[in-house]
C-alpha cells in the first residue's frame, strides 16, 4: 500500500500564507499604515500652520516694522558679530570629525566646508544642508563616501550633547511664564532636566570606557574619541548654543533674560526639528512670542518681540545662506572649469 503523501496546501492549489502576525507588528504591516502615518502628519502641519496664521493676524505689523527700522545699527552690528562667530564655532565640529575619522583634508579646508553647509541646513534642511551640500564639498576634495558620512554623524552628535547639557541646566536658571492657564512646577523641571542631563555624561562615560575604539552597532562602525575631545564636543557645543542665544537677547536689547533667550532658541530648533518647516520659518517666532511677550510688568511688547526674532533670522539664517551660496556657487565653477581643462582636446570636439 503506497503511502499517503501529506497535505500540502501549495499541492492543493491553495495559497500557502504564512501566519498572521499578532499585536502591533500586524497593525504597521498593513497597506494603510503608512498612508494614516502620513495623513496624520500632514494633519499635524496643518493644525500648526493654521495656528501661526491665525496669530500672525493678529499681529500689528507697522508696529512691528517700526520697532524693526528702530533697532540700533550697532546692535545689528554686534548680533551679526556673534552669529559670525556662532558659525565660526559649529564648523569646528568637523575638525571633531576630522580627528576621529583621521581624514587628511586641511583644517582650513574642512572648516570651510562645515561653515558652508551649516546654513543650507539651517534653511532647507539636514537632507540638503548636512548631506548634500557637505557631501558634495567633501567628495570634490577625494573624501571617500564612508568617511564623509562619520564627519557628518560626529557633528549631529556633537551639536546635540551640549544641547542636551544647557536644557539640563536652564530649569535651574528660568522659570517659563504660564501660558493658557497651564504652568509647570519649577521642581518638574528641574527633574526632567537632571534626567536629560544624564545623556551628555553618559556619552562621556562611554568614550572613557571605549578609550578611542570604534563603537559597532548592526554592522556599522561609530568612531568614538577619547574621553578629553568628547569633553571639548560637550563644551564647543555648548559654547555654539550659548553664542546663537546671544546674538538673540542681544536684539532684543536686554528687555529679558539671557536663559529665555536660551530657551526660545533651543525650544524653537526642537519645534523646527519635530513640525520638519524650513528654517522653522514661523515656528521660532511663534515661540518667542508665546515666551517672551508674556504680557508681564517690564516684558517687551509682542510688536518689539517679533521685530528682534526677524532682526535676528536675518542676521543667523539667510545672510549666511547668500554668503554660503555665493561660496558655493565659485566652488562648483572653478571645478568645472578645472574638469574641462582636464578633458583632452580630442575629447572635447
Amino acid at each position: 500500500m503506497a503511502a499517503t503523501a501529506p497535505h500540502h496546501p501549495a499541492l492543493a492549489g491553495q495559497p500557502d500564507t504564512a501566519p498572521a502576525t499578532s499585536g502591533w507588528r500586524s497593525i504597521t504591516r498593513r497597506r494603510w499604515w503608512p498612508w494614516l502615518t502620513r495623513g496624520l502628519a500632514l494633519a499635524f502641519f496643518a493644525v500648526v500652520a493654521w495656528l501661526i496664521v491665525r496669530q500672525a493676524r493678529t499681529v500689528d505689523w507697522p508696529a512691528v516694522w517700526q520697532a524693526l527700522q528702530a533697532l540700533p545699527a550697532g546692535v545689528l552690528l554686534i548680533a551679526g558679530a556673534l552669529a559670525l562667530a556662532s558659525h565660526g564655532t559649529y564648523g569646528t565640529f568637523d575638525l571633531i570629525g576630522r580627528h576621529c575619522t583621521g581624514h587628511r583634508l586641511s583644517r582650513p579646508a574642512t572648516l570651510g566646508i562645515a561653515m558652508t553647509s551649516y546654513p543650507f541646513t539651517l534653511n532647507l534642511g539636514s537632507l540638503i544642508g548636512g548631506v548634500g551640500v557637505r557631501y558634495r564639498l567633501y567628495e570634490r576634495r577625494g573624501v571617500d563616501p564612508g568617511t564623509i558620512g562619520q564627519v557628518v554623524g560626529t557633528s549631529i552628535l556633537t551639536n546635540w550633547v551640549g544641547y542636551l547639557l544647557l536644557a539640563a541646566v536652564l530649569p535651574w536658571l528660568w522659570q517659563p511664564p504660564a501660558m493658557a492657564g497651564w504652568a509647570v512646577e519649577p521642581w518638574q523641571l528641574r527633574t526632567g532636566g537632571v534626567l536629560v542631563g544624564c545623556l551628555p555624561a553618559a556619552y562621556l562615560v562611554l568614550c572613557a570606557m571605549r578609550a578611542g575604539k570604534a563603537l559597532t552597532l548592526r554592522g556599522h562602525e561609530f568612531p568614538l574619541p577619547r574621553w578629553p575631545v568628547a569633553l571639548w564636543q560637550v563644551a564647543v557645543s555648548a559654547a555654539n548654543w550659548m553664542l546663537m542665544a546671544a546674538a538673540l537677547w542681544t536684539v532684543l536689547q536686554g528687555q529679558v533674560s539671557y536663559p529665555a533667550a536660551l530657551a526660545t532658541v533651543q525650544l524653537g530648533a526642537v519645534a523646527g526639528l519635530i513640525l520638519r518647516v524650513p528654517a522653522g520659518l514661523g515656528v521660532l517666532e511663534a515661540v518667542g512670542v508665546a515666551l517672551l511677550a508674556s504680557g508681564a510688568a517690564g516684558a517687551p511688547g509682542q510688536d518689539k518681540v517679533l521685530a528682534a526674532l526677524l532682526a535676528y533670522r536675518a542676521l543667523y539664517y539667510f545672510v549666511p545662506l547668500v554668503l554660503a551660496a555665493a561660496a558655493f556657487g565659485v566652488a562648483e565653477l572653478r571645478w568645472r572649469r578645472h574638469d574641462g581643462a582636464d578633458v583632452p582636446d580630442s575629447d572635447q570636439k
